[in-house]
C-alpha cells in the first residue's frame, strides 16, 4: 500500500510540474502534445488503460470514444476500484464474506451509459477552462462540471505559483440538499460541496487524431459508484 500510494505521489508531482509549462507532456515529448493515432488506439498503446480497452470492446463503444471530442480515461486502478466496491456492496447484500466477484463478473450491456459518461462531443482543455467551471452534456446526457483549479495539495518548495489542475466533477442530490432544477453557473455556486464529486486529472493534454485525452487520478472509482467523494 505504501508503494501504491508513493506511486501515485510522483505520477501527480510529474504532472504538475508539467502543467506549469505551456503544453503537457505526453507521448514523451514535451514540446508536442500530439500524437498521430486515434483515442482508442492511443489507450491500446499503454498498459494503463488495459482494462478500459478491454471494457470499450465488451461495450462496442470503440467508433464513440473516438468520436469524442473530450474523453476522460480511466485507469485500470478505477475500474479495480469500481469491482472492488460492487464486491463489498455484494457482501452485504447476499450476505457472504466469501463471494467471489471479479472484472469478468461485470454486466458489461449494462455500462454503455457509465463509459459514456466519461465521453463529451466538445473539445476541452487547459485553454478553453476556468476556475468556475464549464457545465458540460457527457455523452450519457447528464450534466458534469469541468474546472481546471488551483490546489495547494502537492505545493512544495517546486513550485513558485500553485499548479492548476482539470478536474471532473459528478453533480449529485444528497438526502439534505436536492439539485436544483436548473443547473447555471448561479445555482452551481450554491451547491454544498457534497454535492460535487470530484477527480482530478493526472495527465491532461493529449491530442489524438480524433480528439482530447485526459486521465484521470488512480483513486477514482468508475461511476463514482456509491456517491464516494473521489
Amino acid at each position: 500500500m505504501k508503494t501504491y500510494k508513493l506511486f501515485i505521489l510522483s505520477i501527480v508531482l510529474i504532472t504538475a510540474f508539467y502543467s506549469c509549462k505551456k503544453s503537457d507532456v505526453i507521448g514523451g515529448d514535451l514540446f508536442n502534445a500530439k500524437v498521430n493515432m486515434t483515442t482508442y488506439d492511443y489507450l491500446k498503446t499503454n498498459h494503463l488503460f488495459d482494462t478500459l480497452v478491454i471494457m470499450i470492446n465488451k461495450t462496442n463503444l470503440k467508433d464513440e470514444v473516438n468520436a469524442s471530442g473530450t474523453f476522460f480515461a480511466l485507469t485500470n486502478y478505477s475500474i479495480h476500484n469500481y469491482v472492488e466496491a460492487k464486491k463489498a456492496q455484494l457482501e452485504i447484500i447476499e450476505n457472504n464474506e466469501n463471494l467471489v466477484y471479479t472484472f469478468d463478473s461485470l454486466n458489461f450491456s449494462t455500462l454503455k451509459d457509465s463509459l459514456r459518461a466519461y465521453m463529451f462531443k466538445t473539445k476541452y482543455t487547459r485553454d478553453n477552462l476556468t476556475p468556475s467551471g464549464t457545465l458540460a452534456t457527457a455523452d450519457d446526457g447528464e450534466v458534469r462540471l469541468i474546472q481546471l483549479l488551483p490546489t495547494t495539495d502537492y505545493t512544495s518548495t517546486l513550485f513558485t505559483t500553485e499548479p492548476k489542475y482539470i478536474f471532473l466533477s459528478k453533480l449529485v442530490a444528497t438526502p439534505d440538499f436536492p439539485l436544483p432544477p436548473v443547473l447555471n453557473s448561479t445555482t452551481i455556486q450554491q451547491l454544498d460541496p457534497s454535492q460535487i464529486l470530484n477527480t482530478l486529472c493526472q495527465t491532461t493534454g493529449i491530442i489524438t487524431t480524433t480528439g482530447v485525452l485526459h486521465v484521470l487520478s488512480n483513486d477514482h472509482t468508475f461511476t463514482y459508484f456509491g456517491n464516494v467523494n473521489k
